[in-house]
């Protein structure tokens, strides 16, 4: 029973470390422009980012660039164990997601080819030795590079469409108490890749409005070589055999319907619907190489719920070297009651983003930009049995550099 509930917590790994940060599947962390701008970008192409928020509206930036971003994440957890005046806090270090775009389009070439290279996952987290949560979680490192080449094309003045294919590499590696004595522990760690896609269209209705529709694939992780290591007594370390054990998860599809609007040359405003498909996230089964009666094959339910997030941002330009930004989030938590976990203390939110633009010279150019939410979360998990009240806030800086050609 000690590992049935263990091994669940694998389930989160992939999906759910930058819930924290970002809703759900989506990351909100791919470039400084839209990050200030509540990651409203589908229908607003500026900078190669656009790769991300929508392939099909590359095609209708005016130069050719090389992007180098990074994000300062920093969340800090306070768990209030229910009927304790108890308190625990996460120790986790600072996170450091990155983006690197390059995008190449001759000025008159309706053809647009790019790279990005981004993190949509990746952080650590990590709570007390001695808290409340120790059994269902004492730490967790996950770590992920995405890679997608994609083109885009101008099919007329008005209709860009674009695509890009998905590689992602991903590992994982999570403990959690067992209780045996206060020095027994399980350690599961694992490896994965998979592919998926990234496609969108974008139409420039006037010289002012313009829509977008994008769609990101489901992506299916599988892990099929993971590796379970106990730390316990000799006494019972034949309840507890390390061994190999293998898994599967989806991340779920994401669809974006946006708009962008110019109500003059210095003030531009864009809006992004999200629908994450999280229902595809039904249940969980794990297959271990070596079964005994602590360590036995599970199927665990965790019936996610699809969820929105609606985006908002801003932009003034004050010159031709400065541009401020600001932008909003709204965003439903998939996480439906019942199922809270110490990696998702997710619920409904609201994030805020400010942000900056300083064009250096011709080719250089800088972007700024500070994220900040705050999250409260009540709930019991099933599973666990684990109760309590999570207060989250999370503060996330972050700098782009551009080089354009």
């Amino acid at each position: 029973m000690i590992k049935n509930r263990y091994i669940l917590l694998l389930s989160v790994v992939y999906l759910s470390t930058n819930t924290v940060y970002a809703q759900g599947y989506q990351s909100n962390f791919q470039g400084q422009t839209q990050i200030a701008m509540g990651s409203a970008g589908s229908a607003l192409p500026q900078d190669a980012a656009s790769q991300f928020y929508n392939p099909g509206s590359s095609c209708f930036l005016e130069k050719s660039s090389v992007q180098l971003g990074a994000t300062g994440v920093k969340a800090n957890i306070t768990f209030q164990e229910a009927g304790s005046n108890s308190t625990y806090n996460s120790n986790s270090p600072l996170g450091t997601p990155f983006a690197i775009y390059g995008v190449y389009k001759k000025s008159e070439s309706k053809l647009a080819a790019g790279m990005g290279i981004y993190t949509p996952f990746g952080s650590t987290v990590s709570y007390e030795n001695d808290w409340a949560g120790r059994y269902a979680l004492r730490s967790l490192e996950l770590k992920s590079i995405y890679f997608q080449p994609t083109v885009s094309y101008k099919i007329t003045d008005k209709i860009g469409l674009g695509a890009g294919l998905v590689f992602a590499l991903g590992s994982v590696t999570l403990e959690r108490a067992i209780p045996i004595n206060t020095d027994s522990y399980a350690r599961l760690s694992g490896k994965t890749n998979a592919f998926g896609f990234n496609t969108g269209i974008y139409f420039k209705a006037t010289d002012k409005l313009a829509f977008a529709a994008t769609y990101k694939s489901k992506v299916q992780m599988n892990i099929s070589e993971g590796e379970a290591t106990f730390f316990v007594p000799e006494s019972v370390a034949a309840n507890f055999p390390n061994g190999k054990f293998t898994s599967s998860l989806p991340l779920p599809s994401v669809v974006t319907l946006g708009s962008a609007y110019k109500a003059s040359d210095k003030l531009h405003f864009a809006l992004d619907i999200n629908y994450i498909s999280w229902k595809a996230y039904d249940s969980l089964i794990f297959d271990y190489e070596t079964n005994t009666t602590s360590l036995l094959d599970t199927k665990s339910a965790r019936i996610y719920e699809n969820s929105f997030a609606f985006r908002i941002g801003a932009q003034y330009k004050l010159n031709e070297s400065w541009k401020l930004r600001a932008g909003l989030v709204y965003g439903l938590s998939p996480v439906p009651e019942g199922r809270v976990t110490p990696e998702t203390p997710d619920n409904n939110r609201i994030n805020y983003s400010i942000g900056t633009h300083y064009k250096l010279s011709e080719h250089f150019q800088f972007d700024l930009s500070v994220f900040y939410t705050n999250i409260k979360r009540t709930d019991t998990n099933t599973e666990t049995q684990l109760s309590g009240t999570y207060k989250t806030i999370a503060i996330a800086p972050g700098i782009n550099i551009t080089y354009q050609f």
